[in-house]
């Protein structure tokens, strides 16, 4: 299948919307040349009864599932007895939570076809739903690598590697470098900080200072700054995680290393630890079966939740995005439960933000902030960033040309805002489709609210 058959296909459904042929394989050729949006789109209005063949119903709610929809997905193989359909039921409604049925209607699949056993499932299965008596855990045995299979303190040096890399940084960053945003530094100080600096009042409501909070936005909008002055505003240490940090080739060592990280974390409370793109770590498991990442993302929720930690005074904040590709089980109670939208700038941040960013810088001239904060709506903070450097380049080629400082002339930031476009655009449009299309939980509705208010 080619782009341009695809396009055939489209122009084909536009003169026969009711065909439901057509409109099926439109869709799964959209799935197989990567177009999530024009599948998505191409979905209404399908309904499950419109579909006879059950291999096309199960395409569609794996598809969904892929896509985050778990409920959506349920609908699509409801009254579905197969075993291919209740191994992906089994899937389903580990994603929503109900391991009981999980666990129940996976029985009822192998036992219908035991061909179709997953290890994969079986695992985060034990992982979430089995008690271990007198509080233990029961650990999988992994390969390890040779340096370290069977040395003595192991666990001890991979705690000092984890404290070496991720030393909490001491510089403070409050909200006050923060250019706008006041909306969200409002819901982040309510949801999120209170609990730290009220502690007493919080504890008769039985309410814990910590748990998880993500962040989603388009690139270059501040994520990472804001999670920095959230731990500043906390007066808390703060973990900035890369994903080197954890990611291992050995079978078993990444899961190891989350582990280090997450206690050297409890060891410095009150402490912020904090994964940016951390689609990377918390991946959608696929329902290809066992994989490392399905055990590092078992492993991560353990983690976060799990019944033998204690994580009071532990804020975890991730960064992402693509919040579409994070396992839904991330978002359940408990975890990421806190989902907030982090939106480019507005035209009053836009210009908080390039006064900040041109203040000690040489002008020829006042520089028209306001009108330059209303010629980039759209810029996220990484664009502005961009604009001011290419009005830099320029100035500082024309101070070489006249051998003398040539300071920064609102000209020379026009003419840089003809080089340097918005790169949140694109980010939009991906997020709009989601929002009208795979918004059960109504995450995405501050997109939608955005959306309508700017008009993008």
């Amino acid at each position: 299948m080619d782009r341009d058959t695809l396009k055939a296909l489209q122009t084909a459904l536009e003169v026969s919307p009711e065909n439901v042929a057509l409109r099926l394989t439109l869709l799964r050729a959209a799935v197989e040349l990567g177009e999530t949006e024009l599948a998505l789109a191409s979905l209404d209005p399908l309904s499950p009864d419109q579909l006879e063949e059950i291999e096309d119903r199960l395409f569609i709610a794996e598809f969904l599932s892929e896509e985050g929809s778990a409920k959506a997905a349920l609908d699509w193989i409801f009254g579905s007895e197969t075993p291919e359909a209740d191994l992906l039921r089994a899937r389903l409604l580990m994603d929503l939570g109900r391991e009981e049925e999980a666990q129940e209607v996976y029985t009822r699949a192998i036992t219908g076809n035991p061909a179709l056993q997953d290890r994969g499932l079986e695992d985060l299965m034990e992982r979430r739903v089995v008690r271990f008596p007198s509080g233990s855990r029961t650990t999988e045995a992994v390969a390890v690598p040779p340096s370290e299979s069977g040395a003595e303190g192991a666990d001890d040096a991979l705690q000092a590697e984890i404290v070496t890399l991720v030393a909490p940084q001491e510089e403070r960053v409050t909200f006050a470098d923060v250019g706008g945003l006041d909306a969200v530094k409002k819901q982040i100080h309510r949801r999120i900080i209170s609990p730290f600096e009220k502690p007493s009042l919080f504890a008769k409501f039985r309410k814990k200072a910590g748990g998880g909070i993500l962040l989603y936005g388009p690139p270059g909008v501040g994520k990472t700054l804001l999670a920095r002055a959230t731990a500043g505003e906390c007066r808390a240490a703060f973990f900035n995680v890369e994903i080197s940090d954890v990611l291992d080739m050995w079978q078993g060592e990444s899961e190891r290393k989350l582990h280090a990280l997450f206690e050297a974390a409890r060891q410095r409370k009150p402490s912020v630890i904090f994964f940016d793109e951390i689609e990377a770590l918390g991946a959608r498991r696929r329902t290809q079966g066992d994989s490392g990442s399905s055990h590092l993302v078992s492993q991560f929720l353990s983690e976060m939740d799990g019944f033998a930690q204690d994580n009071e005074g532990v804020l975890i904040i991730g960064a992402s995005n693509v919040p579409w590709s994070i396992d839904p089980a991330f978002r359940r109670p408990g975890r990421f439960d806190r989902v907030i939208f982090v939106p480019p700038p507005d035209r009053e941040a836009r210009a908080a933000i390039l006064e900040t960013m041109l203040r000690e810088r040489p002008q020829a001239e006042p520089i028209d902030l306001a009108k330059l904060a209303e010629r980039t709506s759209g810029f996220s903070g990484a664009d502005l960033k961009n604009v001011v450097e290419t009005a830099i380049d320029i100035a500082i080629d024309e101070s070489i040309d006249a051998e003398s400082v040539a300071g920064l002339t609102n000209a020379m930031l026009k003419d840089a805002l003809q080089e340097v476009r918005p790169t949140t655009l694109e980010w939009l449009t991906t997020a709009r489709n989601y929002a009208r299309y795979a918004n059960e939980s109504g995450q995405y509705n501050d997109v939608l609210d955005f959306l309508g208010k700017y008009g993008r």
